[in-house]
């Protein structure tokens, strides 16, 4: 076998590897020797069939598994003996006007991971945002529990609709008199005061009746994110059908018991751990911005293109499908076009920090454990069927790529805590609003890609695959604790309301699902900026 290095540029590399005839016939010769004894023909006894009947009846692919194996092996020595690292895994072409009995030309190209020096963590700064659970937001919390542990009630007929209920209504929008795609709908549910609609409509419906008719006017928002409609007048003709209001229970120890808990106390005790929790996450985002910010400012160096090709795709990928659910996803996309070059410069930064936390740990002795990966294997396996779940295990004992792109998140989150313990910190208290909008102001970055002892490097075509994440929305008082209320109304038992009420609740569900692209909406975030946030 002959080795040739045709290009050197970079982190680009590429040789042409000859393997000889002599070679591929060497390795036929000694399968035939090994499966001779197992073949079975008539006219001979087991195990005396003669190897140039073996040869004749299997010849062909033997001679495809010899070259296979020669090539892979080829690629092996060369990634050694060069002491290559490979970026991804390398391009391998047998060259077209190969036949058997020839020598075998083989293209391989690749890209190689830069040679980082060593990475300075010394100096490193950080401040810790961090934030208490006032009593406040836990009461908010065990109220929106009681709220959606009550029933909708119909009012009577006299009754006019104010802050907080809950109407059925139908409407038809219309712009200059003519009904406009996407404005008309039916038993649309809305709560006075939700800010569900567009900035106008839902006051305007205070005081109305069951059955009352009525022509509300309002003016989309200029940044709205149906272009069609941003900034135009437009009425709604809406027709009230019913006019609810939650049977809100009282908080009390017997409504925290008909959750099956011991009282109002210990609810209250379980919603400030989630909160905490939720403001633990929090502060966490923010540390971790303001070190990879650091990072990224204090190293520069060129990343493998096919890396940075790889990220961007994913990237791309995901504003795709987010830009598909919005209200003008041509609007979106064209908005994606022209900032494309701001999301690859984002793919290089992810790649670039990538490498260097993962160098920072190669360095430090960082690693997972066994026992810690054991672990995130089993966790992993819950997602499937316990029939499938013994298949799944064994798949990422047995293929190390598997096993890799299960590791990397953990390896880069024991990467940054050793980073956390170098760094000088200091603490500053502040209000969840506050925390949250320092997460949302910062111009943070998608998650970064390890490649490292974790990932292995010896798996070049391995490629963590995360998620583009939105940033915390800012949040109202009001908000504080929101998911961690909805965490324990999950974990406790819910009182089982009647079978036809159930069914209507599913028939509600399923309306707003259907209506859901035909509503007045509130505003929303574009989704390209929501993406480029990090976690």
């Amino acid at each position: 076998m002959q080795t040739v290095e045709t290009l050197n540029e970079g982190l680009k590399r590429a040789y042409t590897v000859t393997i000889t005839s002599k070679d591929i016939d060497a390795r036929v010769e000694k399968e035939v020797a090994t499966i001779a004894p197992q073949v079975r023909m008539p006219g001979f006894r087991p195990g005396k069939v003669p190897a140039n009947l073996v040869k004749k009846m299997h010849g062909e692919s033997l001679q495809r598994d010899a070259l296979n194996n020669s090539i892979q092996e080829g690629v092996q020595k060369l990634i050694a003996d060069n002491k290559l690292r490979p970026a991804m895994q390398p391009s391998v072409e047998l060259d077209e006007g190969f036949e058997f009995g020839k020598d075998a030309q083989v293209k391989i190209e690749l890209e190689v991971l830069p040679e980082i020096e060593a990475p300075s963590i010394d100096g490193l700064k950080l401040e810790r945002l961090t934030a208490e659970v006032s009593e406040s937001q836990v009461d908010e919390a065990a109220g929106r529990i009681a709220t959606q542990q009550g029933a909708l009630e119909e009012h009577a007929a006299s009754h006019k609709a104010k802050d907080g209920d809950t109407l059925t209504i139908d409407f038809v929008g219309k712009i200059d008199g003519e009904a406009f795609e996407g404005g008309s709908a039916e038993d649309v549910k809305l709560k006075i005061g939700s800010g569900q609609f567009i900035p106008g409509f839902e006051e305007q419906l205070t005081g109305v009746k069951k059955g009352e008719e009525k022509t509300i006017t309002v003016t989309f928002p200029e940044d709205y994110g149906a272009a069609h409609l941003a900034g135009k007048a437009a009425t709604f003709d809406v027709t009230v059908k019913a006019i609810l209001n939650a049977d809100k229970p009282k908080l009390d120890d017997d409504f925290a018991k008909s959750l099956g808990l011991e009282g109002l106390d210990k609810l209250k005790e379980l919603l400030k751990g989630q909160i905490e929790q939720e403001h633990n996450g929090l502060t966490r985002t923010y540390m971790k911005r303001k070190l990879l910010d650091q990072l990224a400012a204090s190293h520069d160096f060129d990343v493998p293109p096919s890396m940075v090709e790889a990220e961007f795709n994913q990237i791309w990928a995901q504003l795709q499908h987010e830009a598909g659910h919005e209200e003008d996803p041509a609007a979106a996309l064209a908005e994606m076009e022209a900032e494309k070059e701001d999301y690859r410069a984002i793919a290089v930064r992810r790649v670039r920090l990538g490498l260097l936390l993962s160098e920072i740990g190669q360095a430090n002795g960082v690693s997972v454990s066994d026992q810690e990966m054991s672990r995130l294997i089993m966790q992993a396996a819950q997602q499937y069927s316990p029939q499938d779940r013994e298949r799944f295990v064994q798949y990422v004992r047995q293929d190390p790529m598997a096993a890799a792109q299960l590791r990397a998140p953990l390896y880069e989150d024991k990467v940054v805590d050793f980073l956390f313990e170098k760094a000088e910190v200091t603490d500053r208290a502040v209000s969840r609003e506050e925390l949250e909008a320092a997460i949302e102001a910062e111009d943070g970055d998608l998650k970064p890609h390890v490649h490292g002892p974790s990932c292995g490097h010896d798996h070049p075509d391995h490629d963590e695959k995360p998620k583009a994440k939105k940033a915390a929305p800012k949040k109202k008082a009001a908000d504080a604790g929101e998911s961690a209320a909805a965490e324990v109304a999950d974990d406790v038992p819910a009182k089982k309301a009647p079978a036809k009420k159930a069914a209507a609740k599913k028939d509600e569900a399923m309306a707003d699902e259907a209506d859901a692209e035909a509503k007045p909406k509130a505003k929303k975030a574009p989704a390209k900026k929501a993406a480029a946030k990090a976690e």
